[in-house]
């Protein structure tokens, strides 16, 4: 059998999402992913090199369709996709790659929550962005309500993950926030 990075990561990706990452060790790592210790020791120096592997793979997932997302509505519906899909594919939302790690690392890995952050920054850039190309209400400050949306998303995902409600509800709260700060028409 062919040792693949790949399959590494995505049962890795699995795992942290429906586990968490302090409760996968090397074993159960190895284990899904059908490799030996030293297969996945060729490909990463340590547990948390893998999380940075990870924490790539779904950032590209999320950058691809936040860059199709055209419009701050169209981020609400981007991320309600995501949520949507790991609903579908666990049965549950299982909350947000980067926001689990966040919470449950950035106290304890400095060098993880650095690479976590970074993908927060890059995703606050482009909302501040498509906030400078909305018509936002007099005195809404575009990178105050990127940060908003940012913090709201995150928020919509941890609240349907405790109380098991729809990605739907994810999108719908995301809108409402945006809607808010938005001029009305006419």
């Amino acid at each position: 059998m062919v040792v693949s990075r790949e399959r590494i990561v995505r049962s890795a990706a699995k795992m942290f999402l429906t586990r968490s990452y302090a409760s996968v060790g090397i074993s159960d790592l190895c284990t899904a992913a059908d490799v030996h210790k030293g297969s996945f020791y060729h490909f990463f120096a340590s547990k948390a090199e893998l999380a940075k592997a990870v924490v790539d793979l779904h950032a590209a997932e999320f950058d691809r369709r936040f860059a199709e997302a055209k419009g701050l509505y169209a981020v609400a519906g981007a991320v309600a996709d995501v949520q949507g899909a790991f609903e579908e594919k666990f049965g549950r939302i299982v909350g947000c790659p980067f926001g689990n790690l966040a919470a449950e690392l950035s106290t304890t890995d400095d060098e993880l929550r650095v690479h976590v952050a970074a993908v927060f920054d890059r995703w606050e850039k482009r909302l501040v962005a498509a906030c400078e190309q909305a018509p936002l209400r007099d005195g809404v400050e575009p990178e105050q309500l990127a940060r908003m949306i940012l913090a709201q998303i995150q928020g919509q995902i941890l609240i349907a993950k405790v109380r098991l409600r729809p990605a739907t509800e994810i999108a719908a709260g995301i809108r409402a926030l945006i809607s808010a700060n938005l001029k009305e028409p006419g």
